[in-house]
């Protein structure tokens, strides 16, 4: 049997497929209709014939532009699928049917779209593997290559349950990550909104009021006053820089390896954010090489895999060298140490993982200590950051109103 990478090359020589919308009529003679995915309407009257579906019209759908069809296909609805299809498989439904079956739940038609698209490919004879790797922006080469080997081993649906499990993991873990910043960033938005708000708008207005009291202004009221000025005149350049920054940033993530290996190194070495990159790494780790390892993939094969999911060029570098001395006889627990980037707790499980022949095992433990570990800091500083940011709203818009009462009490005294 070809290998996924070997299927995939083919794959790419295969023509396009296209939906097709058709009416007919059934063996008793019933009105239906649907859709379905093929290359040509001949292979869709084909498909329909071996059915017992006297077709009447074919035609090919219609793209909708301004339509819930531009839905983007998002990686949760990835795990989904491969969570669903596994179930359908171990529950004893054949393959292509478990495709309809996911399809019709499917509320994405985005999604909708790709799950019939696979299901004409492993109709025509294909195999999954190589019909996954017809679509490499939502199937990656360790999908592929894992169903590659759970085809190739007999044992699909097992593999696809690992498959699901990890995906769901490797989610779930991205949304932790996400919500540590998530909460921070939207209330720094929020603040510099009202900020600018202030500054703009109310300001100028008790600039006015100051400017009849013939007396000096303190100096805090005084700074305030200047920003409001230099807001007012240049208030582009500021919204310019801001813009421009966010896309140079997005842009230099895109183009350049060089900024991404020190974005990588940097945040490793921030306060709380730091340890919590540095978890998830581990986790991510773990989990990639539990599955790849229980699945059956060698090692060294497996490390490679390992290497592009750590997501960290300093944890990248790390699995490399340890794949490298791996290959040439040293123990994984001991090539990890090595690096000096593996925490002992996971050093000495990988060990003991070696030495009972459980290493897929042990590492999925390391993998759940390690999310559990990351779900517990997210929540800490979830609770530690609502007083500070707080604290800091405080600050800054009751600074900004402090200053602009305090030549009114001021007055009030002399008074």
């Amino acid at each position: 049997m070809a290998t996924a990478t070997q299927q995939k090359a083919k794959s790419k020589q295969a023509p396009s497929s296209t939906v097709f919308k058709w009416e007919g009529t059934d063996k008793k003679g019933n009105k239906v209709k649907g859709e379905t995915t093929a290359a040509s309407m001949t292979i869709v009257r084909a498909t329909l014939r071996k059915q017992g579906i006297n077709t009447k019209k074919v035609r090919k759908k219609p793209k909708e532009l301004f339509s819930a069809s531009a839905k983007k296909i998002s990686p949760l609805d990835i795990a989904l699928f491969t969570r669903q299809l596994a179930t359908m498989m171990k529950a004893g439904v054949p393959l292509v049917q478990s495709f309809e079956i996911v399809a019709d739940g499917v509320d994405n038609p985005s999604m909708r779209d790709l799950v019939l698209k696979i299901k004409t490919e492993v109709e025509a004879g294909n195999s999954l593997a190589a019909a996954i790797g017809k679509h490499p922006m939502y199937f990656d080469d360790l999908f592929c290559s894992l169903v590659d080997a759970g085809e190739q081993s007999g044992a699909l649906e097992t593999m696809l349950d690992r498959i699901a499990i990890y995906k769901e993991k490797s989610e779930a873990l991205k949304l932790k990550i996400k919500k540590a910043s998530k909460y921070p960033i939207t209330v720094l938005i929020v603040a510099g909104v009202v900020t600018a708000i202030l500054l703009l708008k109310v300001v100028p207005v008790f600039e006015e009021l100051f400017s009849s009291f013939g007396a000096e202004l303190p100096a805090f009221t005084q700074m305030v006053l200047g920003m409001s000025e230099w807001m007012q005149e240049y208030w582009y350049i500021l919204l310019g820089s801001i813009i421009g920054g966010a896309f140079a940033f997005k842009q230099a993530k895109i183009r350049s390896q060089a900024f991404n290996d020190a974005y990588d190194k940097t945040i490793l070495k921030l306060p709380i954010v730091g340890d919590i990159i540095y978890k998830a790494t581990i986790a991510r780790f773990a989990r990639t090489l539990s599955t790849t390892f229980s699945a059956g993939v060698p090692l060294v094969e497996a490390l490679d895999s390992v290497a592009g999911a750590t997501g960290n060029v300093i944890y990248r570098n790390a699995v490399n060298i340890v794949k490298e001395e791996v290959s040439s006889g040293t123990q994984l627990n001991v090539s990890m140490k090595a690096t000096g980037v593996f925490p002992p707790m996971a050093i000495q499980m990988v060990s003991i993982g070696e030495e009972s022949g459980a290493l897929d095992s042990m590492l999925d433990k390391v993998a759940n200590y390690y999310e559990d570990e990351v779900d517990n800091a997210v929540d800490g500083l979830t609770s530690m950051m609502e007083p500070l940011i707080m604290a800091f709203l405080g600050v800054v818009i009751g600074g900004l109103i402090v200053a602009m009462y305090l030549p009114i009490f001021q007055l009030g005294a002399v008074v």
